[in-house]
């Protein structure tokens, strides 16, 4: 166990450089990293607190940086304590405000006060130690900023060296605090069928919490914030931006002080909390990472799409350029429900592939004694009725037909009508004593076990072994109840809400690394598990169960400010809708769909030869076009939310070599079209050329042009006309159109 760090200073003077990005000055006792066009500076003040100096704009290399100096008191009210912006606060000294880490010592004592004890330096980032002024307890901050974006991942590690246990009550990954000024937060709520809801509200005194209390990540709010500063909008404008990378239950706490500074914090959620240390161990906190921008909220959301994309999702020590965009797949559940078998999963097979499909995925249905949602979960073998021989010739069929073969799995539940729960009634998360709590015919097992994690990995990794499968859609299909643990002492049985989290990640990578080529979806119900802990160890996400084509539009949207669109799944499906009965095209349907990683859920058996031709051909355009898609600079031209009649969005390549346009309408009134498009992100003097993939072009649409041309004049889709060839109106109506640099 390390308790004091080495520090290490070059030679070269007191501000030398230990690496282009990381400096640290020993005089002033100041911490400075840059990346990107970002700076971010802390320092030790008087008092040997660790105090955040600055945040934004990169500095230049010889711009001298302040030292740190505790703010004064305002007043007997409002001490310097609780005015200074401290990088990770204690609950101690009289504190007012949302702290980084409280705890509760064995005699009873709350007090705790963090000093700066040492650190050490490494070529991204630092580790810095501080330690209470009293008591054994010493809390090291991870601090380590990525040279493209920089964008800066901090965490803390809290240990105690005390003889006596100590009760962890709250621990935050990290704080950050912004300078007095007029912001906008933005932020992601909603509920099932209707998750990604962007919330923009002026900040004011008083706090703002942003949390999930449900054991998982949760519809109800997602992980991520951004503040806006002043006038900002959405490619223009300072924006500081963050994500929690934890699966679990969580808190964000955005509050502004009487003295007008804000402040942002967030870890574990300490509702119900209480994490008992022994003598001598520790905890780690999740990731919260953070960054800037002076690009507005999309330039913000590039930022961190990159960023996912190179340092977060699986796979990430490939160069990026070759991370491969996702399959397209089929799935089978709107096809046929709960009523797999051999005969009927083969013929779905050959439509799904003779639409150029790649991936086939069987849904729900398939193991124990599964016909509804009432039975079979926790019994994972193969239901022989429905495949008499196993899976192999189903996959076999598969595989000749040019596709890969994937199954849908929800390892963390079970249905009382199991042979896994009777065996096993105490494996389920449960108070003793108390009654259990169904939903969905089902309970959570309570994964915090070691029996029930290695049950889990133990048959996850036995279906792997004896089944050529590439692909498993995880599901997740409700919240906690009686969040009990009764095989530990009743002080320590909160720890539920660390540990279950923590051997969920450890199934999911021990699975990769026993079975380096499967990929993994989260699905929980829709965006019930979305966030940057479970994307370190899944390739793609499930952001709702609606998949009507229109809400996608508000739900994507949302959803692109905090994740990549490589990792969003949107599936094509029936019409009229199952969830609200709306009627649309099959080419809206498909290109709404086409924004993201692209999947089809409909029940294809029941297509007509044109609507096989028209899937086919817009599947292969998609082919054409995904990497741009899902692993471009994302510009949000026109938004659907609050009513708008139109909405487009833009993908441009990372080379700027290529650029696809998407464009819907909801309802034209009046006789109104759809406004010209001026593009983003493009080489103003490449020359590229326009090609419709679906949807008209205005009379005069130049077919070649320079990227200025195309960002200056823009791009016309429709003539006021009634013509019908050139005018883009009515209802719920989508066109696409891609540029290619010449």
């Amino acid at each position: 166990m390390r308790h004091f760090l080495v520090v290490l200073i070059t030679t070269f003077g007191l501000c030398a450089p230990l690496h282009a990005g990381t400096h640290y000055d020993a005089a002033k006792q100041t911490f400075r990293l840059d990346g990107g066009n970002v700076t971010y500076v802390f320092g030790v003040n008087e008092r040997g607190e660790l105090q955040q100096i600055y945040w934004g704009p990169r500095l230049g290399e010889k711009d001298e940086v302040p030292a740190a100096k505790s703010m004064q008191e305002w007043a007997s009210f409002d001490d310097s304590y609780n005015n200074t912006p401290q990088e990770y606060v204690s609950w101690g000294a009289g504190l007012n405000y949302e702290p980084a880490l409280k705890m509760t010592f064995a005699d009873g004592n709350r007090d705790l006060v963090l000093h700066y004890v040492s650190h050490k330096a490494s070529d991204d980032g630092f580790d810095v130690v501080l330690k209470d002024v009293k008591a054994a307890v010493y809390v090291t901050l991870h601090y380590k900023m990525e040279a493209g974006s920089g964008i800066l991942s901090r965490s803390a590690t809290i240990e105690n060296s005390e003889k006596q246990n100590v009760t962890v009550e709250q621990a935050a990954a990290a704080a950050w605090s912004l300078p007095r000024g007029h912001y906008t937060l933005n932020y992601l709520t909603g509920r099932w069928a209707g998750e990604w809801t962007l919330n923009q509200e002026a900040v004011r005194q008083g706090a703002r919490v942003i949390e999930s209390r449900r054991g998982s990540t949760s519809h109800q709010a997602n992980p991520w914030f951004a503040l806006q500063a002043g006038e900002t909008n959405e490619e223009s404008g300072e924006v500081w931006f963050g994500a929690l990378a934890w699966s679990g239950s969580w808190r964000i706490t955005v509050e502004q002080d009487t003295l007008d500074t804000v402040r942002v914090t967030g870890g574990f959620n300490p509702f119900d909390f209480g994490y008992v240390l022994h003598a001598g161990e520790s905890l780690e906190t999740p990731v919260f990472y953070g960054g800037y921008s002076k690009d507005g909220l999309g330039g913000a959301s590039r930022l961190l799409h990159r960023y996912e994309i190179s340092n977060i999702l699986p796979h990430r020590t490939e160069p990026v350029a070759k991370l491969k965009p996702r399959p397209v797949i089929f799935n089978s559940w709107e096809a046929t429900q709960f009523n797999v078998d051999d005969e009927g999963q083969m013929a779905l097979a050959e439509k799904a592939a003779a639409l150029g499909v790649d991936r086939f995925v069987m849904d729900d249905g398939w193991f124990g004694q599964r016909k509804d949602d009432h039975a079979g979960l926790g019994d994972w073998y193969v239901n022989a009725q429905k495949f008499p021989h196993g899976l192999k010739p189903l996959i076999d069929k598969v595989h000749t037909l040019g596709m890969d073969f994937g199954l849908w799995v929800e390892p963390e539940m079970v249905n009382p009508d199991s042979d896994l729960y009777r065996a096993h009634p105490d494996w389920v998360l449960n108070f003793p004593g108390r009654d259990r709590t169904e939903q969905r015919n089902q309970m959570v097992l309570n994964l915090a076990r070691p029996d029930v994690r290695d049950y889990v990995l133990g048959f996850l990794d036995k279906l792997l072994n004896e089944n050529d499968i590439a692909f498993l859609k995880w599901d997740y299909n409700r919240n906690w109840s009686e969040p009990g643990w009764d095989q530990l002492p009743a002080a320590e049985q909160k720890r539920v809400y660390v540990e279950f989290t923590r051997n969920l990640y450890y199934i999911l990578d021990e699975l990769r690394r026993r079975h380096p080529k499967v990929e993994i979806e989260s699905c929980s119900g829709g965006g019930g598990r979305v966030d940057l802990g479970i994307l370190r160890y899944t390739d793609e996400v499930w952001p709702s169960d609606n998949t009507d084509p229109f809400d996608r539009l508000t739900q994507q949207d949302g959803f692109t400010y905090a994740y990549t669109p490589q990792v969003m799944m949107a599936w094509v499906t029936e019409s009229p809708h199952w969830f609200n009965h709306r009627a649309t095209s099959l080419t809206y349907r498909m290109l709404s769909s086409m924004q993201g990683s692209l999947g089809i859920g409909a029940n294809i058996s029941k297509w007509t030869p044109e609507e096989t031709a028209l899937v086919k051909r817009l599947i292969g355009e998609y082919h054409q076009v995904q990497a741009t898609i899902t692993q471009g600079d994302l510009y949000r031209l026109i938004s659907p939310r609050n009513g708008s009649e139109f909405s487009a969005t833009q993908s441009v390549s990372g080379d700027k070599s290529q650029s696809v346009v998407f464009a819907f309408i909801h309802s034209t009134q009046e006789g109104r079209v759809f406004p010209r498009l001026k593009l983003e992100g493009l080489d103003p003097q490449a020359m590229y050329k326009l090609r419709a993939i679906e949807g008209p072009l205005a009379h005069g649409t130049p077919e070649v042009a320079s990227g200025a041309w195309w960002m200056g004049h823009g791009l016309e889709l429709s003539d006021i006309s009634y013509d019908s060839t050139v005018s883009f109106h009515g209802d719920f109506q989508a066109s696409a159109y891609r540029l290619d640099k010449q």
